[in-house]
């Protein structure tokens, strides 16, 4: 319940506790039973008040959003170097093209509204966030694909099929060999072990079918980040940029989920819409392979 969530946040006040510890302590001094029941019901008045007011309860919403913010830029950051640091050279070259393009354009759009003005482009801040969401995506684009191509160099279709058939005939074989508690067990292991050979052939299946959807995503994403870009220069609106940038992103929606799908292969849980300021952010190191 929020309001549980409030009156929680009341209490450990560092100075409500202190008040608190401090009346304790002084009724237990003096040895007066009256001020017990008094500390408490002045906590109870205190809480009451407090956690039921208004601006207190903004204030907590406030800090429990910012807490959450700090928490999705951690997970963010380390999502963004677990990629930057396993990506190939030839994949890190590829996105920071992309992104240097679109700082190319933003320094053209400066220049055209401001001319002889070096810095920083004049795009709304909802462009930038947008643009960096789909540089976001793209980066994972990227990330997913390298992840299926290695998951493909170890792991084939024959060898599960293999184990398959072979789990599957050893359960026949224990058909009709008794119920004693040992032979249950032994068909509970196979049963949990065909399972999971059969989970790995459907992961498999599905990695296959993604890999080519992957590819024509790169390509689709890739254009229409440089013609979002060019429309930054060529139409000063910002509501309809960010219009454009939303409904790119909209469309990228089952692209995202197909990914966050595919954990088993990329190693990285589900990630937030909240995107890192790929725009902003110094040229990613180009290494590896």
């Amino acid at each position: 319940m929020r309001l549980t969530r409030y009156l929680k946040a009341a209490f450990v006040n560092h100075w409500n506790l202190l008040a608190v510890a401090g009346g304790l302590g002084f009724a237990a001094i003096v040895s007066w039973p009256v001020l017990w029941p008094l500390v408490v019901a002045g906590e109870v008045a205190y809480l009451g008040l407090l956690g039921t007011h208004p601006k207190f309860q903004s204030y907590v919403d406030a800090q429990e959003a910012k807490s959450s913010r700090v928490d999705t830029t951690l997970q963010q950051e380390t999502t963004l170097r677990q990629i930057v640091g396993s990506l190939p050279k030839k994949a890190l070259a590829r996105f920071e093209a992309v992104r240097t393009r679109c700082l190319e354009l933003r320094q053209i759009a400066t220049q055209l509204k401001e001319p002889g003005k070096v810095g920083p482009a004049p795009l709304d801040s909802m462009q930038v966030a947008g643009l960096d969401r789909l540089l976001w995506i793209y980066l994972r684009l990227l990330y997913t694909q390298f992840s299926l191509e290695r998951f493909f160099e170890t792991t084939t279709e024959a060898p599960i099929q293999e184990d398959i058939r072979r789990f599957e005939s050893r359960l026949k074989s224990l058909e009709g060999s008794g119920d004693s508690p040992q032979q249950r067990k032994a068909r509970a292991t196979l049963d949990d072990t065909l399972a999971t050979s059969r989970d790995r052939l459907t992961n498999l299946k599905k990695a296959r079918d993604t890999y080519e959807l992957l590819q024509l995503e790169l390509d689709r994403l890739e254009s229409k980040i440089n013609s979002l870009s060019e429309l930054a220069v060529n139409r000063q609106e910002p509501d309809f940029i960010s219009a454009q940038v939303d409904q790119v992103a909209t469309s990228m929606v089952e692209t995202e989920k197909t990914m966050n799908d595919l954990q088993f292969a990329t190693g990285i849980h589900t990630v937030d819409d909240d995107a890192p300021k790929l725009l902003q952010r110094p040229t990613v190191q180009v290494r590896g392979g």
